[in-house]
């Protein structure tokens, strides 16, 4: 994890959130759709499952079947946001933050994981 200030995009975090994994591909939203972000992973030989923002005027094709699989991370940041420390960012702190963040991410592994 990457805590950035509340009013940056997480795509701006995105390469380095990435670096030094070992990736055959790569599911994101279209908020990562970015010629940058594109040719990074086309360098490193990662199939790019990321659907073309509006703004493109050239359709980019991608694995649909792959991209339904996000859902999965979009129900864990909801769960993640039932903790309302988590939610609100009451914590002053980012080392605060992201610790609650942490512990809120075990609880939800213990709970439907374990």
């Amino acid at each position: 994890m990457i805590l950035t200030a509340g009013q940056v995009h997480e795509a701006t975090q995105a390469k380095a959130l990435i670096e030094g994994l070992t990736l055959i591909s790569l599911i994101a939203d279209k908020g990562y759709d970015t010629d940058d972000f594109r040719a990074h992973l086309a360098d490193a030989e990662v199939d790019a499952v990321i659907p073309p923002s509006s703004r493109r005027t050239a359709e980019i094709a991608y694995d649909q079947n792959a991209y339904g699989l996000r859902h999965r991370v979009e129900c864990f940041v909801n769960k993640i946001k039932h903790y309302r420390r988590v939610a609100t960012r009451y914590d002053k702190t980012a080392r605060n933050f992201f610790s609650m963040v942490a512990l809120a991410s075990a609880m939800i592994w213990l709970r439907d994981f374990a």
